[in-house]
């Protein structure tokens, strides 16, 4: 199943619940990272939502395109210095096609998970490959499930607590499924509550689903400053190439 959670309220607050993933320590490197990649081709954006990574490379001269399932994410990038620009096409990206080949597409911030069963999360690739020009690289940003840091019998990791915001996420080991709860408060002392369901995925099993959709892996690193992956590495950024 394919959700779009990302309407109403939460596409209007989605920049500031996630301000720190728009700062300029994390997006110049993820920026040239997926520049370097891109060269002198054009790049696809699966999720695109409001543009936090699309602006930024459109900036450094990349032409980017985007799929995105919620138009209220894509009227938020609209609203936004350089928007209109870029050309959008509403559906999912586990299917939507928009007719061209890029020299990139790439998928960050975990949203691989928003795709809630495997098989949607296959067709993600072979949507991904689809779209790629011979020798084009796809690129994933996503967490390793942190399942190392549970105790033996809990279900919960709490990742962020704070005065302004609680977040943890609850997991369901059979079916490979979490849920990221968050609570936002406000000056006035109100409350905001987020829900979100995801499917929580490791290296190897996208490697695979790669290999499903004729991608061969081409490198992977901690994160987009090509850090070693490790062990102990709380999340990675993968590239797959189609051959050439």
């Amino acid at each position: 199943m394919v959700q779009n959670v990302f309407i109403g309220r939460v596409a209007r607050q989605y920049d500031a619940t996630s301000h720190a993933m728009t700062q300029h320590e994390v997006l110049e490197p993820t920026v040239e990272f997926l520049a370097a990649l891109a060269g002198d081709g054009t790049a696809l954006e699966f999720a695109i939502g409001t543009g936090r990574v699309a602006l930024p490379l459109r900036e450094r001269g990349v032409d980017v395109q985007g799929i995105e399932i919620s138009q209220d994410m894509v009227d938020e990038l609209r609203a936004k210095p350089g928007g209109d620009a870029i050309q959008v096409t509403i559906g999912d990206m586990a299917t939507t096609r928009v007719g061209e080949s890029f020299r990139l597409v790439y998928l960050v911030y975990n949203t691989i998970g928003n795709l809630l069963g495997q098989s949607e999360q296959v067709a993600c690739f072979r949507n991904a490959a689809a779209h790629l020009e011979p020798g084009g690289c796809f690129v994933i940003e996503v967490e390793v499930p942190r399942l190392r840091s549970l105790p033996p019998g809990q279900h919960a990791h709490a990742f962020d607590v704070s005065e302004q915001h609680l977040g943890f996420d609850t997991y369901e080991f059979a079916d490979q499924q979490l849920t990221s709860h968050h609570y936002w408060t406000s000056p006035d002392g109100s409350v905001d509550r987020f829900d979100s369901r995801h499917r929580y995925v490791w290296p190897s099993e996208l490697d695979l689903m790669a290999e499903l959709a004729g991608l061969s892996r081409r490198e992977r690193w901690a994160d987009w400053t090509r850090a070693p992956f490790t062990d102990d590495s709380p999340s990675h950024v993968s590239v797959w190439e189609r051959p050439r």
